[in-house]
């Protein structure tokens, strides 16, 4: 007898006709035809089942802020910084909370599973800390919630970063941050890459750098962090977020470059919407993409896996919380457009991205949570493509979250593929 048996499931590696039998919140098995009785039986009618979607790199002490106090009127990463500034000293910890909630609210409904949200640190309340550090209570039956140690400021740079830093770590925030390129000078920032690294090789913990989050080629703090990984022993431990710099870098320094990553075993973690938003401001024309090299990074055996970033905030006005929107905007910017890469894109925003955040019990295999999604596509690509409606959401057994099927307007053939919401009967 199992708790619950999810039939005719279309798998994201082609599987088709699969039966998921879960007890006490875990896959027990996952092959056609299962015999058995269940207390709860759900027929996905040949629809895709996805284990849940992962945001390895999200800012949730500034969501849903946008506006206040007032609104980023250049759109620009240094007046987002400036105005996150403002916005830091009125607000208050429930106001955080609040907000955080609402947003894994939200999340929770499109299908994540799992977010990576940075605080920071370079605030003697650590306001954002004190809320995060409650709402990653409260959700925890529905999400997971990694927290990280980001001095926003520099952790050099600001006088009192370093010791709120350690201070929130104490008060257990999990994984190391740093933002190296916002050091007064390289040499600051590349002491603050071995200082931080130092303090996650002492307390056994991961790392999480933004990272080059500039247009300038010359900013190339993931050489040293990737120095920094393998002379601590950190490889597999560490990741190097935004990394947009490499794509103003020249092709020879690269060629050196990406194979250290590699063999450091550092992670990457781009953020498509944000990061062709934010960069190449500064340029006319031609103007520079702002995504890093991820094609060559995954080519080289780099994990790469896409972030959201920001929704509603003082960097970004817009977003949902849905990471197929991610996926979207990455697969376009890296012009990852052959089915294959297509595919993959669709993994960097599950699979790759909960391997770099270390997640236990994650996947569609026996002994896994039993933790998934529902969507309304056949196949990865087609849930890209329409950023396919999700169905239904299981946390370990149980549904979370539901909604109706969408009517679609359009068959393109007798087996079931489907345009969206597409309006040509007068054609």
């Amino acid at each position: 007898m199992f708790d619950l048996i999810v039939r005719n499931a279309t798998l994201p590696d082609d599987r088709t006709g699969q039966d998921i039998a879960c007890v006490k919140g875990k896959i027990a098995a996952v092959e056609p035809g299962i015999v058995a009785d269940a207390a709860q039986v759900f027929d996905a009618a040949g629809n895709l089942v996805s284990p849940p979607f992962v945001d390895p790199h999200f800012h949730m002490d500034a969501t849903l802020s946008l506006g206040t106090p007032r609104m980023n009127v250049s759109g620009t990463l240094l007046e987002g910084i400036a105005l996150w500034g403002e916005l830091k000293p009125i607000q208050s910890v429930d106001d955080i909370i609040e907000r955080a909630m609402r947003y894994c609210d939200l999340a929770v409904a499109k299908g994540i599973g799992a977010i990576r949200t940075h605080v920071d640190t370079c605030d003697d309340e650590l306001k954002g800390v004190q809320a995060l550090i409650e709402v990653r209570e409260r959700v925890q039956d529905y999400l997971d919630l990694q927290l990280v140690a980001f001095p926003q400021d520099g952790v050099l740079r600001d006088a009192t970063a370093l010791q709120n830093t350690v201070r929130a770590l104490d008060m257990g925030v999990d994984v190391v941050g740093g933002i190296p390129h916002f050091e007064r000078t390289m040499a600051d920032g590349a002491e603050s890459v071995r200082l931080l690294c130092e303090i996650a090789a002492e307390r056994g913990l991961m790392v999480d750098m933004h990272c080059d989050e500039s247009d300038d080629p010359h900013s190339r703090h993931i050489e040293t962090l990737a120095y920094q990984t393998q002379r601590l022993g950190l490889q597999g431990r560490v990741a190097g977020s935004h990394l947009t710099s490499m794509h103003s870098m020249d092709n020879y320094y690269v060629s050196k470059l990406i194979p250290l990553i590699a063999e450091a075993q550092v992670h990457a973690i781009p953020n498509p919407l944000i990061n062709i938003m934010l960069q190449g401001r500064h340029d006319t024309f031609p103007k520079r993409r702002g995504q890093t090299r991820v094609r060559e990074l995954r080519d080289a055996g780099v994990v790469v896996g896409f972030g959201s970033d920001c929704v509603m905030d003082p960097w970004y006005s817009l977003g949902k919380a849905d990471m197929l929107d991610v996926a979207f905007m990455g697969l376009h910017v890296g012009q990852l457009s052959s089915r294959a890469d297509m595919a993959w894109c669709f993994d960097a925003v599950t699979r790759t991205s909960a391997q770099i955040m270390g997640l236990d019990g994650y996947g569609l295999d026996k002994g896994c949570d039993a933790s998934f999604v529902v969507l309304q596509a056949n196949d990865p690509i087609e849930a890209i493509r329409l950023r396919a409606h999700r169905l239904k959401v299981f946390r370990k057994g149980k549904c979370i979250a539901e909604s109706a099927p969408i009517r679609h307007n359009l068959t393109i053939s007798d087996n079931t593929r489907t345009l969206d919401e597409a309006k040509i009967s007068s054609l």
